[in-house]
């Protein structure tokens, strides 16, 4: 990830909310309207003040000798004046209220959906250092500032900018003097709140960070919570994340404080500026150099004026707060995937065979582990339609092989290629689109069986999602469910069992239809009976493909064209099951503890 707003230089954090320019610009003639219909209405309340002067003078304090008929209909008319502007004032502002608001709505919606996309394609390298809890707050609370700002701060601020600068025009333009006096004093109010704004932006930031941690505690938990009973930590979590939601209290306080000292500040400052000027105003009237009218417009552009500034003064605050969670998704949407899709993708054939690996003297090591290859010198070819299962100890660095296939990481050193073509020169999405993947914790998605199992080809008919489910021995079991396919399964298929869930994914693979099939533990969590039918379904699926099977029963791969024994990252040794035993090498000692002890080696990773 790149470098915290805490350590980049102040230049680029003050632009932090030009990350959103991108996210505007389609919508130019939306934000056109909206600026338009902003200019108008600020339009309408600077009239409104020569309206009033209008009324006072030419209605109110007429000379004597005039009509009261004639006074009469003179009011009626500066009153309808008024009225005029006021409508014209709430149409103009309700134009403004709509079209910002759905700016705001839309460009927040663009921006969850732009760094979502983001983060689906990221590799895991990504997500050991960030918590997937991190994302789902700047998702969710991040977008929403800013969203707050785009659909409603911003047009405040513009508004209030536009009508500051014009009731500034209309005071230079009515009484000079009094407007330089003016101006002066504006520039002690707005200089402070800046500098100490900086510091209401930076607790703003930190606020924010804290809730992410709270937000990470608890999507983790919450997604572990058999092993949390099962453990009786409830009190213990519910401390921890108490702990989390406290500091983020206690950051949010400071930030609150502080900014309720500049908004106090504003307000008292411009109060000040407005009682001083309606102080030398009636000065001016009682020493004749005035109208009353012309002062009850001064009055009043200089309430527009004061009233702009305290809210721009509010707005800032805003600003602040959104600057600091743009800040934190431009970080996620500017991060860049260890692992990038090929720029001039070369296009592999595919073998109705099934795929050819070459593995080529690979040498990998974790990012999060630098100092311990994972594997060393690893050299493998499967041929096309070949079965070959990869056994060894834990730590052996059997799943590491898998991963390095599916370009979850690349290599420090060595090739890979599929079909003759390197991965680094293929499509992810046509790397991938020919793997088939049966993990050791089935996935099962918060959806229908039926949605399930298509997750494999979105396209594929019910008919074909059907005989996907009997080829997988799922078919008894779904139809026996209370809508048949169309059940929803809950979250993460709690309504299932380990080998149902197992059978769900492997109908998925069988979907797909892939020419590589790779089985990471896929029955290691299994039942005797469960393991059984898995086992059959698994048969039915590597037919016709090439596949890679990790097992630590060995019971399982016993009938493989091939068995690779890894140790340390490294092939100790290859054959049938028959030529390994004969041996005595460390898969006979692995076959020993198994068969004749009936224990189980350690599941690798």
């Amino acid at each position: 990830m790149p470098p915290s707003s805490a350590s980049r230089p102040a230049a680029a954090r003050a632009h932090a909310l030009s990350g959103l320019l991108p996210f505007l610009r389609p919508y130019r003639i939306q934000i056109l309207l909206a600026l338009a219909f902003l200019v108008l209405a600020a339009v309408a309340t600077l009239v409104f003040p020569l309206a009033l002067r209008q009324l006072i003078d030419g209605g109110l304090v007429a000379p004597s000798n005039d009509a009261a008929g004639e006074r009469l209909l003179a009011l009626r008319e500066h009153f309808l004046l008024l009225f005029g502007v006021a409508a014209a004032l709430g149409l103009f502002s309700a134009a403004r209220f709509y079209t910002v608001s759905w700016l705001g709505e839309r460009i927040t919606a663009d921006l969850r959906t732009a760094v979502y996309t983001r983060m689906l394609r990221q590799s895991p390298e990504f997500f050991e250092t960030t918590q997937t809890g991190e994302v789902l707050s700047r998702l969710t609370t991040d977008t929403t500032l800013v969203q707050t700002v785009v659909g409603s701060s911003l047009s405040m601020g513009l508004r209030n900018a536009v009508m500051g600068m014009g009731a500034v025009g209309m005071l230079v333009w009515s009484n000079p003097f009094l407007m330089a006096q003016v101006l002066l004093a504006v520039a002690l109010v707005v200089l402070p709140a800046m500098v100490f704004g900086r510091r209401v932006r930076r607790l703003s930031r930190a606020s924010q960070d804290r809730v992410a941690d709270s937000s990470a505690i608890a999507a983790e938990v919450l997604g572990a919570i058999p092993v949390v009973q099962s453990y009786t930590a409830e009190v213990r979590e519910a401390a921890r994340f108490g702990q989390a939601t406290d500091a983020a209290f206690a950051t949010a306080v400071r930030r609150t404080r502080a900014r309720s000292v500049l908004v106090a500040f504003v307000i008292i400052a411009t109060s000040a500026l407005l009682l001083w000027a309606l102080y030398r105003g009636t000065q001016a009237v009682l020493a004749g150099q005035i109208s009353a009218g012309h002062l009850g417009q001064t009055v009043v552009y200089v309430i527009i004026l004061a009233s702009a500034v305290a809210v721009l003064g509010e707005v800032y605050g805003d600003l602040l707060r959104a600057a600091g969670a743009t800040e934190r998704l431009m970080e996620l949407l500017t991060s860049q995937s260890a692992v990038e899709s090929a720029q001039n993708p070369v296009l592999a054939p595919v073998s109705p065979a099934g795929s050819a690996i070459d593995f080529e003297a690979i040498t990998f090591h974790y990012p999060s582990r630098p100092l311990q290859a994972s594997l060393q010198d690893f050299t493998l070819h499967v041929a096309p339609g070949e079965t070959v299962a990869l056994v060894g100890p834990s730590g052996a660095g059997k799943s590491t092989v898998l991963q390095l296939l599916l370009r979850f990481y690349d290599p420090q050193a060595g090739s890979i290629a599929v079909d003759g073509v390197p991965v680094s020169d293929m499509a992810l999405q046509d790397l991938r689109g020919r793997i088939g993947l049966v993990p050791q914790d089935a996935v099962v998605f918060s959806t229908s069986a039926r949605e399930n199992i298509r997750y494999g080809r979105p396209e594929a008919s019910d008919a074909e999602v059907e005989a996907a489910a009997r080829a997988a021995f799922a078919h008894e079991f779904i139809a026996a469910l209370p809508q048949g396919y169309d059940t929803f399964l809950g979250e993460r298929g709690v309504r299932l069992s380990g080998g149902q869930r197992q059978r769900i994914a492997i109908a998925r693979a069988i979907l797909k239809n892939p020419p590589l099939l790779l089985l990471d533990e896929a029955t290691s969590a299994l039942d005797a009976e469960s393991e059984r039918v898995v086992q059959a379904a698994l048969g039915h699926a590597m037919q016709g493909r090439t596949t890679l099977v990790i097992a630590h029963r060995l019971a399982t791969v016993q009938q493989a064209d091939r068995i690779v024994v890894l140790e340390h990252g490294r092939i100790v040794e290859q054959g049938t099951h028959e030529t390994l035993v004969r041996a005595g090498g460390l898969y006979a000692q692995l076959a020993a503890l198994q068969f004749t002890s009936g224990t189980h080696a350690t599941d690798t990773r």
